[in-house]
């Protein structure tokens, strides 16, 4: 079974943005992203902007995403082996 990497929030954010998620605005800790796509409409994610991500976090964030982007282009930078 593969691991869920460790990841800080600067690695989440570029690989959100590597997926089309575009940061919007920074409102203290919080980074709101969003992608606009013809089909779906306005997709907004929401990412904690701390040096360390915890498991619990960095997996939230990743099922969120899931939603809008294939799990297993996610499942490749999310998870290792």
């Amino acid at each position: 079974m593969a691991r869920l990497k460790r990841l800080t929030s600067r690695e989440v954010l570029s690989i959100l943005r590597g997926v089309g998620f575009e940061v919007v605005s920074i409102r203290g800790s919080h980074a709101k992203l969003v992608r606009v796509t013809a089909s779906e409409g306005r997709q907004v994610l929401t990412v904690p902007v701390h040096a360390e991500l915890s498991v619990g976090t960095i997996r939230a964030i990743y099922r969120q995403a899931s939603r809008f982007v294939d799990s297993a282009e996610l499942q490749r930078k999310f998870y290792s082996g």
